[in-house]
């Protein structure tokens, strides 16, 4: 039975341990509701773009552009999220599941030099790096800490150029979809060609309104949570009269590529808020852990305690009668 000293040494080492995974936990919650307005200020021009999008292809569903169009696939892109530090659960280590996933995937078909990997995040590029895949060079850790919709325009210009160019015929992305401070779905969609149909009609679902992780609570929060009506089959034209010019296909061209700049900051964001979230949820785990702990060294201290007075009694009683 380790002694007095050694519990109270290991209470000590606990109780400061608990004081950081607290602090970062309440760290996490704050970077956390940052990243909810940041999601929250998106959505009206998701919204806007959305809405006019689907009125062009109910006005005239023929029209295409070279970014929606398929065609067989020899070389593929893959932009892979992460983050840039540990100690948020199993956020990176599922993410770099899924890409090795994908690349062998694609590697057993095409060949791996045929698979050209984006990272953004320091974590997935270390990996991504060390089992020597093909990552394409760039600073994009500085996009993690700091996401902002520039540096995902040049990324978006750089696929699509490849695209539009025939050295790439498919790009997928693969983050983290942000749906409530307590659930994050690891997502794995494809960003070129553009399905516009799929895209425009994609799950919207998001709590951006509580960092509450809690199993109970996010019940609580599911249960009550208003309902929005949204009407996703009937959409009618911005005007019964409206004119494109100079024709549709143009516009599309126009408005396409924007549709792709916002999917890449939309996951970014995205991801962003998940990592937050899950490292959020991890260091209230780790605080309520310490509390267990605590609250079990506490206990064999006193009853270690109890056990040495109780001892010395018994000595000093003894001692008292053979006297």
């Amino acid at each position: 039975m380790p002694s007095l000293k050694e519990i109270k040494g290991r209470i000590a080492s606990v109780n400061s341990t608990r004081k950081i995974t607290s602090a970062m936990k309440m760290v996490a919650s704050s970077k956390l509701h940052h990243a909810q307005v940041a999601i929250q200020n998106m959505l009206p021009y998701e919204t806007m773009l959305e809405h006019i999008l689907k009125s062009f292809l109910a006005a005239e569903a023929e029209a295409q552009t070279i970014y929606d169009q398929e065609r067989p696939v020899k070389r593929v892109a893959l932009v892979v999220y992460s983050s840039n530090s540990s100690l948020c659960g199993g956020f990176n280590a599922n993410v770099i599941k899924l890409m090795q996933k994908t690349v062998k995937e694609y590697a057993d078909e095409l060949g791996q030099d045929n698979v050209e990997v984006y990272t953004i995040g320091r974590k997935v590029t270390e990996k991504a790096q060390k089992l020597g895949y093909n990552v394409q060079t760039g600073e994009r850790a500085e996009m993690v800490d700091h996401p902002s919709v520039a540096p995902c325009i040049e990324l978006a210009m750089e696929l699509g150029k490849k695209f539009a160019d025939g050295e790439i015929d498919r790009v997928e992305l693969i983050y983290h979809h942000f749906k409530s401070a307590g659930s994050q779905i690891l997502t794995r969609k494809t960003f070129l060609p553009i399905d516009l149909e799929e895209e425009l009609d994609r799950d919207h679902e998001r709590d951006l309104t509580s960092n509450i992780a809690t199993k109970k609570a996010q019940e609580y929060l599911k249960r009550n949570r208003r309902q929005r009506k949204v009407e996703e089959n009937e959409v009618a034209p911005l005007n019964d009269n409206f004119i494109v010019e100079p024709d549709m296909d143009t516009v599309l061209s126009q408005l396409i590529p924007k549709l792709a700049h916002l999917m890449l900051y939309t996951a970014l964001l995205d991801s962003v808020a998940s990592e937050h979230a899950a490292r959020m949820v991890a260091m209230q785990t780790a605080t309520d852990n310490a509390d267990e702990l605590l609250r079990q060294l506490n206990l064999q201290y006193n009853k270690s305690r109890q056990q040495a007075i109780t001892s010395e009694l018994l000595d000093i009683v003894g001692g008292s009668v053979n006297n």
